[in-house]
């Protein structure tokens, strides 16, 4: 049972409310805590200013001094030189201790924020000729200015916050969108579907990504068309030998073959078994090579001696059709670390396919060499060239496709399964190397193969 999941739009505004909200929060946290310091600090400073202003006047002229500061709605009072406090309220009286009165009329100023009958004061107090004053103001009042400016930084982050999260929601519809579009084209793809073309839009990630996902969708489409083709020619492929047989075996019980041709008949039946038999060969063998399912076992292999090898087997069977087979060895050994079963067996579906076309007087030339790829890497280089009726521009480029040349060439020269070459594609891919196809000297076709060199061989 499959987990459902969140949508990325979903995600996205979740991310973006996320990182506002906390943005705002913390920001908002900061913001507060030094307008509030910033407004207690100027309060305070304020105070201080005011005090030390009035600190002449209040010697001179107090009564009046006091009413003047009382409009300022800043509490005060008056130190007397036994140390007792008149003042316009319990507040401002109560303001200072006993120790912060001796230190005024000892010709200290005090400078302080405490807790007076429950609420947090600023405090103020000067020496005096006559004793002191005592200037009293509640901290509320002092920051009122700060508080306003709180709020209103506090309501604009939470404006910006909104904003924040209507543009994240906005930007995760956006990416979602052709994202969405990209999905449903994808299920379009795997319900068979093909033709489907998207336009790429949004990021360019996801643009990327919907390019992408037209170019699979072409390849995927030309990949059925070839894989409907060779369907079709094995279709008609195994029916051939599939109808001689029925035939020739009807005819066998329904007593229609004379005695005398009996075994004429029961030739024909063998041949088109057993060229039914390779063609269900060369099949499983490409369908384990697709698979992944054909066994490796890699080890230093000396290339001449395997070419020799081949040479010497297929000399004899191409003695028989009136070819002669030519070998070209470099000075030195070619050491390569491959699977030497597997890759005797490409060379041989190289050479069987060489022989299936070469005309009688023409040679079948097997050569090694080696040779420096542009990169710097050494490489070891089996070739098959013949003198038989070559490949044309067209041929080299789908050699190796599956029944591509068997289609072109069939009825016109010999052919076999048309699955030989893609076998030999395979198998040299298995084994680390690589196949091209191409022109030889002598007129016909030419495929090389190549294989990194080992330290020994280098």
């Amino acid at each position: 049972m499959s987990r459902r999941r969140g949508s990325l739009a979903l995600r996205i505004s979740l991310l973006a409310i996320a990182v506002a909200v906390i943005t705002a929060t913390i920001g908002g946290l900061i913001a507060v805590r030094l307008v509030r310091e910033s407004a207690e600090t100027g309060a305070r400073q304020t105070l201080a200013r005011l005090a030390d202003e009035v600190q002449a006047e209040v010697a001179t002229t107090p009564e009046r001094t006091l009413l003047a500061i009382r409009a300022l709605r800043v509490d005060t009072g008056v130190i007397g030189a036994r140390g007792r406090v008149v003042a316009t309220n319990e507040v401002a009286r109560d303001a200072l201790t006993a120790g912060q009165i001796q230190s005024v009329l000892g010709g200290q100023s005090v400078s302080a924020v405490q807790t007076v009958d429950g609420q947090s004061v600023l405090i103020e107090a000067r020496p005096t000729q006559t004793g002191g004053i005592v200037m009293v103001q509640p901290l509320s009042e002092a920051v009122a200015v700060g508080e306003v400016a709180v709020r209103r930084l506090l309501f604009a982050l939470a404006v910006a916050c909104g904003i924040a999260v209507l543009l994240g929601l906005l930007v995760s519809w956006r990416l979602a969108r052709p994202l969405r579009r990209t999905a449903t084209a994808a299920h379009s793809m795997a319900a068979g579907e093909r033709g489907v073309v998207l336009e790429p839009d949004g990021p360019a990630e996801v643009a990327e990504v919907a390019e992408a996902l037209n170019v699979l969708g072409s390849s995927l489409a030309r990949s059925e068309a070839r894989q409907r083709d060779f369907l079709l020619s094995v279709s008609h492929d195994l029916r051939t030998p599939l109808t001689a047989i029925s035939g020739y075996a009807e005819s066998l019980a329904d007593g229609m073959i004379d005695a005398e041709r009996v075994a004429q008949v029961g030739s024909v039946m063998l041949e088109e078994a057993r060229r039914l038999d390779r063609y269900v060969a060369d099949l499983l063998d490409l369908a384990r090579l697709d698979a992944q399912e054909v066994r490796v076992d890699i080890a230093d292999v000396e290339l001449v001696d395997l070419m020799d090898g081949a040479a010497a087997v297929w000399a004899t069977r191409c003695a028989a059709e009136g070819i002669q087979v030519l070998v070209e060895r470099p000075p030195a050994p070619l050491w390569v670390r491959t699977d030497p079963g597997r890759l005797r067996q490409a060379l041989d579906g190289l050479l069987e396919n060489a022989l299936r076309v070469v005309p009688s007087g023409q040679p079948i030339v097997l050569a090694c060499r080696a040779e420096v790829a542009p990169g710097g890497q050494q490489l070891a280089v089996a070739e098959i060239r013949d003198g038989g009726p070559g490949l044309t521009e067209g041929d080299v480029a789908v050699a190796f496709d599956r029944a591509a040349l068997y289609e072109r060439y069939k009825g016109i020269r010999k052919v076999g399964t048309g699955l030989g070459l893609a076998i030999v594609h395979q198998l040299v891919t298995r084994i680390g190397g690589t196949v091209e196809a191409g022109h030889a000297p002598e007129g016909g076709a030419r495929f090389t193969v190549r294989l990194p060199l080992t330290a020994a061989g280098v």
